[in-house]
């Protein structure tokens, strides 16, 4: 099975027997999946939810698991640099034509993994990811640990002394309050044992109409997930999202007080 790592269903997650072929979407249906993803946070949370964890101005933010782009172009405006870095060559063109159209010239886009960062030591005051390292833990089974210890390690490597890693994750796709999915469960407890600290906002789906609703959310979530969809003129279906954040400072504190267990 493919490591590419990008938003992940709660069909992904609490059904591994689910139909839908999020390997080819990744790989062949990035337009369709931007058109989703466009949907989502359309009252724009997500932006006022990172600012109150830090100040964007000046900093170089390396956007682990980019796919589309969706935290690149939401935090170009606002930076200094943006490096959106993701697996999949596919995703990355989607994510390349949208921050080209910004016009702003202070973005790249790179193909490659988590856990081997194509970064030098200390060269970003920021790693956001976004619904993406949950895949070290779903696709990598009895291994996750040891997967997420060596992307935290890399993490730990590129960023600067007063760095800050800030991970983003479902808490669940049809729900008005959170719900962790059961196969992340025991990760964001990791997480929190790590001392990340950990807040949550409402990032729902609004789309144009029930068609377009019935269309996307049956594409990347499948038929079940139909019953979530609102009755309005535009339809919302809820979703619940997970915000973790944590200095490096924190991170290195924590690895002293881990009995020599590095993160």
């Amino acid at each position: 099975m493919s490591k590419g790592l990008h938003t992940p269903s709660l069909c992904l997650l609490n059904n591994p027997t689910d139909m839908i072929d999020h390997k080819k979407v990744y790989q062949q249906e990035g337009a369709q999946y931007q058109r989703l993803v466009d949907r989502e946070d359309y009252r724009e949370n997500l932006l006022p939810a990172l600012e109150k964890i830090l100040t964007f101005k000046g900093l170089d933010v390396l956007d682990l698991g980019s796919g589309t782009g969706r935290l690149a172009h939401l935090l170009a405006p606002h930076v200094r640099s943006v490096h959106a870095l993701d697996l999949s060559p596919h995703m990355l063109g989607v994510a390349a034509e949208r921050l080209r159209n910004q016009d702003l010239g202070n973005w790249q886009v790179t193909a490659g993994d988590h856990r081997c960062l194509p970064l030098e030591d200390n060269s970003v005051d920021l790693v956001v990811s976004g619904w993406s390292i949950c895949y070290l833990v779903v696709w990598e089974d009895k291994k996750w640990k040891g997967e997420l210890e060596s992307a935290l390690l890399e993490i730990r490597r590129v960023l600067r002394p007063e760095g800050k890693i800030i991970i983003i994750e479902t808490l669940g796709t049809g729900n008005e309050l959170p719900e962790e999915p059961d196969k992340l469960r025991e990760y964001f407890g990791f997480l929190e044992h790590k001392g990340f600290q950990r807040s949550w906002i409402r990032t729902d789906y609004r789309f144009d109409s029930h068609r377009e609703a019935r269309e996307l959310v049956d594409f990347f979530f499948g038929k079940e997930m139909l019953n979530n969809i609102g009755k309005e003129p535009q339809p919302i279906l809820p979703e619940c999202t997970g915000i973790w954040w944590q200095r490096l400072r924190e991170i290195r504190e924590t690895c002293r007080s881990s009995n020599g267990v590095k993160i």
